[in-house]
């Protein structure tokens, strides 16, 4: 059983509920900018997912781990139901909700990613964290030099840096949990442990320039969920909701509300 408290959230606006899901290394203020476009007329969480950000550590980092996590946290809140958007990890972590607990799911947005398992990818940004501990930096600005060592892409560190907290001592540390995530990252890697399929509705949204979802996952996005339709944002990559937050907002509101909001539009 997950201890309560486990993880920490915060909430916007008054209506149906809905739960954002942040991505690997990331915290709940990745997705601000949806969450205000949808707080005018939902009940908006964020949360920070368990070994990141504010919430609490787990023994173990696999999706089936992760997804409890949240259910459990759902239980605390009286949510029997909500609707769920996640990007990447996030979205892996709600495609495991709703094939394990479909009722506590009304609807799925996942952004970029698949219910498959993926190769690893992460060796440089690996490298980086662990470079920016073992040079127990005392500013954000000797942290992203040293980052630039082993990390070409500015705007991936200064996505890290968003998770880099100054400690009592002067010395900035990772909020997430460095350590157990190189330890379990097959598992974070892995594709859904649930064989039944989610009968609700589902929204993919690609990136054109990405290739985290490809033609070859259909068959295996199907199974899982059979309702799934997908819409493809040209001119983006994996991080779609921050290179193009109007679009992406637009294209998640739009589902969400024919979904939750059916007799409100026209």
């Amino acid at each position: 059983m997950v201890a309560k408290s486990l993880i920490v959230h915060s909430t916007a606006g008054q209506g149906s509920p809905i739960v954002l899901l942040h991505g690997l290394f990331g915290n709940r203020n990745n997705l601000g900018a949806l969450e205000r476009s949808l707080a005018d007329r939902y009940q908006v969480f964020s949360l920070d997912l368990p070994n990141h950000g504010r919430s609490g550590w787990t023994e173990s980092l696999d999706l089936a781990t992760l997804a409890a996590a949240v259910g459990d946290w759902m239980q605390e809140q009286g949510l029997d139901k909500a609707a769920f958007v996640g990007h990447s990890l996030g979205g892996k972590v709600a495609m495991e909700l709703a094939l394990a607990t479909p009722r506590q799911v009304t609807a799925l947005v996942v952004a970029d990613i698949a219910p498959v398992t993926y190769p690893p990818h992460h060796d440089a940004v690996f490298a980086a964290l662990d470079a920016v501990l073992a040079g127990e930096c005392r500013s954000r600005q000797q942290a992203a030099k040293v980052m630039a060592e082993h990390l070409r892409e500015q705007d991936v560190i200064q996505f890290l840096l968003m998770s880099l907290a100054r400690g009592d001592d002067g010395v900035y540390r990772w909020r997430f949990n460095v350590d157990g995530i190189k330890r379990d990252y097959a598992a974070l890697r892995a594709a859904p442990d649930v064989t039944a399929a989610y009968p609700g509705p589902v929204l993919l949204v690609k990136g054109g320039d990405s290739d985290y979802i490809r033609e070859a996952h259909r068959e295996q996005v199907l199974a899982l969920f059979p309702a799934a339709e997908v819409k493809v944002m040209p001119g983006c990559g994996h991080w779609l909701h921050a290179q193009q937050p109007d679009l992406f907002n637009r294209i998640v509101g739009r589902f969400l509300d024919d979904v939750l909001l059916p007799g409100e539009r026209g």
